[in-house]
């Protein structure tokens, strides 16, 4: 009996030894911080396998052994949700699986750009989220998914206001759409735009689609109230706005340098040569200067306008046709002598 007692006791002292060593060792490795001096990210999507993820890992964190991970899987039913999760310097695999198992993910600072064209925004989507390009290209000219939101494909660019939002890289093209739309409408409503709006007697989309115009005109944020009231004027008497950069658009080439006679002929609704009152739609995603150039327009008598001869990128500005020619002419002299063709 004493001898059994004493094979017990040894038999239960070693397994005390084995589990406090399996329990040291897996803090240890669970709790081993990442090699790392910076954050990095690991993006799980919803056909990621552990595998994937564990690549991710040796890949962005550096981690040449991930025995922690085997070990903390061990002790818990690990089932990832999809998302972007940030490793910190000092971040063990213990906390960055428990983040994962539970969502916690970090979220991304999406910068909206103004810029040309929905097909560079659907890039520019795909490449911060995880979002589909073509499918969000589909989106953006399927006209019955724009009226949805109270836009056709067409004016669907007024919908996107130029701005850095947080959110989640995983979040649904569906739900993005909704976050645009209450950002829209709280952009409306600061600095008093919607009255502003309404005094003009423009809806929110046409005052976006004369400020992508005007934004195409000049990059120079102080000319941009006068290019407003310039065509303003212009919308006002009835006049065609007759600007280049719908000429552009309609050509569907923004690199022209030189409008000649047979590109404002092009029958395109976009080109303002052609038909009068605004275009269809933005031109592009204007900035907020150049939407708030329109709302705050610049009160003058000009109708016409001619890219300065010392191709500064602003306009000298006429009242007249006949001012207009003179303008013109000296600006044409200028593309003739760098041979600008």
């Amino acid at each position: 009996m004493k001898i059994k007692r004493i094979i017990v006791g040894g038999l239960l002292a070693l397994t005390v030894i084995v589990a406090v060593s399996f329990l040291v060792v897996w803090h240890y490795w669970s709790h081993s911080p990442f090699e790392i001096s910076e954050t990095t990210y690991v993006y799980v999507r919803p056909d990621d396998t552990e595998d994937d993820i564990l690549q991710q890992l040796r890949e962005s964190a550096h981690a040449n052994t991930l025995t922690g991970w085997k070990l903390a899987r061990m002790a818990m039913d690990f089932k990832p949700h999809t998302g972007r999760y940030a490793i910190e310097p000092g971040d063990g695999i213990l906390n960055v699986l428990r983040r994962m198992r539970s969502g916690q993910q970090t979220p991304v600072r999406l910068t909206i750009p103004s810029l040309r064209g929905m097909d560079r925004l659907a890039g520019l989507l795909s490449n911060k989220l995880m979002l589909d390009s073509a499918e969000v290209i589909w989106y953006f000219t399927d006209s019955t998914f724009a009226a949805r939101y109270g836009y056709s494909a067409a004016t669907l660019p007024a919908l996107f206001i130029p701005n850095t939002y947080e959110v989640y890289w995983d979040v649904t093209f569906e739900h993005l759409m909704e976050r645009m739309t209450k950002e829209n409408a709280r952009f409306w409503g600061d600095a008093n735009r919607e009255a502003k709006a309404k005094a003009l007697e423009m809806t929110h989309e046409e005052v976006i689609t004369l400020a992508s115009i005007v934004d195409e005109e000049t990059a120079n944020n102080a000319e941009k109230p006068r290019v407003a009231g310039l065509y303003l004027n212009r919308l006002h008497q009835g006049i065609p706005l007759q600007a280049d950069p719908t000429v552009k658009f309609a050509m569907g080439d923004a690199s022209l340098r030189r409008i000649l006679n047979k590109h404002l002929t092009t029958d395109n609704p976009y080109n303002t040569y052609v038909h009068r009152g605004l275009p269809p739609g933005p031109i592009r995603i204007p900035t907020v200067a150049g939407i708030d150039a329109v709302l705050n327009a610049e009160r003058h008598n000009y109708l016409y306008m001619c890219a300065k001869e010392d191709f500064s990128g602003t306009h000298n500005f006429a009242a007249t046709y006949a001012e207009h020619l003179i303008n013109a002419r000296r600006y044409q002299r200028a593309l003739n002598e760098r041979g600008i063709k």
